[in-house]
């Protein structure tokens, strides 16, 4: 029996981690959507942000395999009491506010079809708290909350949901944080390195596959060593 090719959305697709995980899914045979909010080349643009645009653009890439929720923003890096108004609404809008609306979109024809796989890329901020970044590490719990959530609410549907906690990895957004912020998170890897955009594909691309049948609501570290519970 022939192998069936699967569907896939990737948000963020346009660049780093979320570009990796396109290309990784696209080697395996998945045919992939890259959404983002750049468009540009064969991107297509989506404001995660914008529940409509979410429903539209998923309606129009057809049934929907696989989720790899991508998009994110760093935000800036300031104390909590010092960051500017409504930056901590950005952060968390696009983060995690447009991870939900991308999983609402798919979750109904997934269960309606018996399978479906969504990885929500968090952070391991999400899970220690990063100084100076409380908006993305609020936002990046919030994705390993809803990760758990649904995994539990389609638990025996066929449907399996995962989260995936990198540490640093080198991507365009470093661009978006201070380099007191960055050589802070370079300090709390016993690697002493930054992750790379194919390592976190790697362990996407397995949480994805047919191979991955037992595990749901899962946080999977990809952080060096810094995360060791």
């Amino acid at each position: 029996m022939a192998k069936k090719e699967r569907s896939a959305v990737v948000t963020g697709g346009a660049s780093g981690i979320g570009a990796a995980i396109a290309h990784r899914l696209q080697t395996a045979g998945v045919q992939v959507h890259s959404f983002d909010i750049a468009g540009g080349g064969e991107t297509i643009q989506v404001d995660v942000t914008n529940e409509r645009a979410c429903r539209q653009a998923i309606a129009a890439a057809g049934p929907i395999d696989i989720l790899v929720n991508s998009a994110g923003v760093a935000g800036q890096n300031a104390r909590s009491w010092e960051l500017p108004d409504g930056e901590f609404e950005r952060v968390i809008a696009v983060n995690l506010v447009g991870t939900y609306y991308m999983c609402r979109a798919v979750i109904p024809g997934m269960v309606e079809r018996g399978w479906g796989r969504i990885v929500n890329i968090a952070s391991i901020a999400g899970k220690e708290g990063n100084p100076n970044a409380s908006a993305y590490s609020a936002s990046k719990a919030g994705v390993i909350g809803l990760t758990k959530s649904l995994a539990k609410e389609v638990a025996e549907t066929g449907v399996l949901v995962n989260c995936v906690t990198p540490a640093v990895i080198e991507t365009p957004m470093l661009g978006q944080v201070s380099e007191d912020h960055l050589k802070y998170m370079l300090s709390k890897i016993p690697m002493g390195r930054l992750g790379q955009p194919a390592e976190v594909a790697a362990l996407v691309s397995w949480l994805v596959s047919d191979e991955c049948t037992f595990s749901t609501g899962a946080v999977f570290d990809i952080s060096g060593g810094r995360a060791t519970y």
